[in-house]
């Protein structure tokens, strides 16, 4: 079983900067595909950033291109999500995401198999 827990969010001013991490117990690492994920109150879970199983390559939503780096430490089974220039239509709860089995078409859709309990990130002045 796969438990995944993230960390990092807090409040932050706009143009700033955060890190968020999600723990892995369990087997992961390079086999898995991983995503980062959020959802802004009344609106749905988006796609934010993936890294795909194996080959590592990296992928963003456009809203994020530029600003976030996803990143994978395979020696602690973490997952980063670096934010910069941080606006405030960022602001939402954020979600790490695992699959295994996950084919590169849909690595922007929800059905990942492991997902952990989000983490908070406002940004406000």
């Amino acid at each position: 079983q796969v438990q995944l827990v993230e960390s990092g969010g807090g409040l932050v001013q706009p143009g700033g900067s955060l890190r968020l991490s999600c723990a892995a117990s369990g087997r992961t690492g390079t086999s898995y595909t991983h995503g980062w994920f959020r959802q802004a109150p009344g609106k749905e879970r988006e796609f934010v950033a993936a890294i795909f199983r194996n080959s590592g390559h990296t992928y963003y939503a456009d809203s994020v291109k530029g600003r976030f780096t996803i990143s994978r430490d395979n020696v602690k089974n973490t997952l980063h999500l670096q934010m910069s220039s941080l606006r405030p239509d960022d602001t939402a709860v954020y979600y790490c995401a695992a699959d295994p089995r996950k084919i590169l078409s849909t690595i922007r859709n929800l059905d990942y198999d492991y997902w952990g309990q989000g983490t908070q990130v406002t940004v406000s002045s």
